[in-house]
């Protein structure tokens, strides 16, 4: 069963929702993220970015900074900007793009589960970023951007859904990124039927948020083995739980820098061993799984994977983006670690194409490659046979903003 927990958000008040929520810190260019700073004191980035007060200098990652994230965060509070709930509740966010329109619940879900793999993951996470997050949490105290679970499609969530949206919601604004966001509180202690809903699930995937959920169990863990006192939501850690069929999945491009020394005929030629080839008129996504779109130069071509490598049935070597690896990048363009390489660039899917080939043409790359998206079946069949995915694999939206429901870890 999938146990979901309710809890009393710090949030900000309704008149400055709108102006406290911010995308995480890396989605700012330096001159966007001063300018915000500058410009909105209210901004939770004020909180998150100790930085942008001149006055304060301390090293990534230190205790010194996180301490500095404390002081700010309850700054805000005493002024009053943000406040907490008093009645354990769940809090419904939809988040709508374009046509795209992503509905879910905010809520905590159980360490336990996530060590026990009914939290199913897809992605390796490295030591010393859980380590850092883990230290973060405990000594800011809070968790204000929740990972993202997917699971299957529940009619009975859709109809509960349904029926509390119909009402005005707790905050409704939308952001220069063109997204409406809107959310909806739930007192638990007049309505509990979510965690009946969700009780019927028998697992959930991580769709983004490894290093958060992988933090909060060895935070966890630290508590126990240095017998810290214990409060009810370190059994927990902050979770947006939406149905699979509404996420949705993008590709990440790959863009780089050198042809290691090939021509660009040679290099056709060294990949027509894995590959039919075929020239394209002008450049495109691509149509279909094993269907590989390469940019060189200012000419485009489609790479279909060959029968012998379809016939692979180790799920992650029939990835898109680890077949590219298996056969070009690894072997030919000589990429040997993706994620150390200063040769290699990741896109994620949502950029438009004619800004990818620009940078080819260019000369800024030498070679992009286009991939088809990862379906969420793919992705939950690796989990399910505790595979690891290539890194950059998936883009998923949506994409959450920090500081509208802020999980206080020591109540």
């Amino acid at each position: 069963m999938s146990l979901i927990h309710p809890f009393k958000a710090i949030r900000p008040t309704r008149d400055k929702a709108q102006l406290v929520s911010t995308r995480p810190l890396a989605a700012y260019r330096k001159h966007v993220l001063r300018a915000k700073l500058d410009e909105n004191p209210y901004t939770f980035l004020h909180i998150i970015h100790p930085e942008g007060d001149k006055e304060h200098q301390s090293k990534a990652n230190s205790a010194e900074r996180f301490e500095a994230v404390k002081e700010r965060f309850d700054s805000f509070v005493d002024q009053g900007i943000l406040i907490q709930d008093t009645t354990n509740s769940f809090y419904i966010y939809r988040q709508t793009k374009g046509t795209h329109q992503f509905t879910g619940v905010i809520a905590g879900v159980s360490v336990e589960e996530y060590k026990n793999d009914l939290i199913k993951k897809h992605e390796a996470t490295i030591t010393s970023r859980e380590s850092m997050f883990s230290n973060y949490i405990n000594i800011t105290g809070f968790n204000a951007e929740p990972v993202l679970l997917a699971h299957k499609h529940l009619p009975e969530l859709d109809k509960y859904l349904d029926k509390v949206t119909k009402v005005r919601p707790e905050y409704e604004f939308s952001t220069t990124d063109k997204i409406k966001h809107e959310l909806w509180v739930i007192n638990a202690e007049k309505d509990a039927k979510l965690i009946a809903i969700y009780a019927s699930l028998k697992e959930l995937y991580i769709a983004d948020g490894h290093h958060r959920s992988a933090s909060s169990a060895r935070l966890k863990d630290t508590i126990i083995k240095n017998k810290q006192e214990q409060f009810p939501n370190h059994d927990f850690f902050l979770a947006y739980l939406i149905d699979e069929q509404k996420l949705e999945i993008l590709e990440f491009q790959r863009l780089v820098k050198h042809l290691n020394g090939l021509t660009p005929k040679s290099f056709l030629k060294a990949c027509e061993a894995h590959f039919e080839i075929e020239e394209l008129k002008k450049a495109r996504r691509p149509l279909q799984r094993h269907e590989i779109v390469c940019l060189l130069g200012k000419e485009a071509y489609s790479f279909t994977a060959k029968e012998h490598i379809s016939k692979i049935k180790d799920v992650v070597k029939q990835l898109d983006a680890q077949i590219l690896t298996d056969y070009i990048l690894n072997p030919i363009l000589g990429i040997e670690d993706l994620k150390t390489s200063k040769d290699i660039e990741f896109i994620p899917g949502t950029k438009e194409l004619k800004k990818i080939t620009d940078r080819i043409k260019k000369e800024e790359f030498k070679v992009g490659f286009l991939l088809y998206p990862a379906s969420i079946d793919e992705v939950k069949e690796v989990a399910d046979k505790g595979g690891i995915m290539p890194p950059k694999s998936t883009w998923v939206e949506p994409k959450m903003r920090s500081g509208l429901t802020i999980y206080n870890i020591n109540e």
